[in-house]
């Protein structure tokens, strides 16, 4: 079943679609039908995060959808990370790096600008594989917190898309009790959320609205993770707080698997510029 429109072609004019989806290998999630999903979603940006592939790599046909332009940034190191965005129209502008090496190398950040409205695809480092990482984790969200507080203050509406590797709060992860210790789930990674969301005024745009519980969007690939839902809700749409209350509708689509991630879908009463 398709997450698909339930309104008329005047209120579709009003309604901004946006989708977040790491797909843990571009070419591995296209064999499991991720762009046939994907073009009949109706989506105004699609993000991705983990491409694990050069542009020199993805020369077939069904990597460049007709009515979408589509946007890389590779890794460096080949098989690795990468993030890319799918639009219905032409950006006026495309920014394709972070500002810092460490991060841009490993291709972590694609911002689409259309009039007033910013859409980033991010893609967090993860910290699982020991200290070293987790340190790099650690520098990168430093040096995203000062880049949000420049968007803040620049009055742009934002849309932070992606895997954010951190589960915020309890109910963001079944089993939270057993993950204090773990990366993704660190005292300082949770409080650096809280400061983003109740100091700086930033929305977590799922959570605006009414959520059942379990809600989660990655669950591992060890033991029976998924057919348990055993997951950690690890991807957001992130919002500047000028956005607040634009949500309309949410949901994490379970129906078809593309990777160990599943794609975050979200509408907004907003008309994307250039649609009114």
């Amino acid at each position: 079943m398709d997450f698909t429109l339930s309104y008329s072609a005047t209120e579709a004019s009003q309604i901004m679609r946006i989708i977040t989806a790491n797909t843990n290998g571009i070419r591995a999630a296209a064999r499991k039908g991720f762009f046939s999903w994907m073009t009949r979603q109706r989506a105004d940006v699609i993000c991705i995060q983990e491409t694990k592939a050069q542009l020199e790599q993805l020369t077939d046909p069904v990597f460049w959808p007709k009515n979408y332009h589509g946007f890389y940034v590779d890794a460096l190191k080949k098989g690795y990370s990468g993030v890319a965005m799918y639009c219905k129209q032409k950006p006026d502008k495309v920014i394709r790096k972070l500002g810092k090496a460490e991060f841009d190398d490993e291709g972590r950040y694609l911002e689409a600008r259309f009039g007033n409205l910013s859409v980033i695809s991010l893609y967090m480092p993860s910290g699982s594989s020991g200290d070293v990482r987790q340190e790099v984790k650690y520098r990168c969200m430093d040096i995203f917190y000062k880049k949000m507080q420049k968007m803040k203050k620049s009055g742009r509406e934002v849309v932070i898309c992606g895997d954010w590797n951190i589960a915020h709060k309890n109910e963001d992860i079944r089993n939270w009790k057993g993950n204090k210790k773990n990366s993704g789930f660190l005292p300082e990674e949770r409080a650096w959320l809280d400061t983003l969301f109740d100091k700086d005024g930033f929305v977590d745009a799922f959570r605006e609205l009414p959520q059942k519980e379990h809600e989660y969007t990655w669950w591992s690939n060890r033991g029976q993770a998924w057919a348990n839902n055993v997951g950690w809700r690890i991807d957001y749409h992130i919002l500047t707080p000028n956005m607040k209350g634009m949500v309309t509708k949410t949901r994490v689509y379970k129906d078809k698997r593309f990777s160990d991630h599943s794609p975050l879908i979200i509408d907004y009463d907003y008309t994307f510029p250039g649609n009114g």
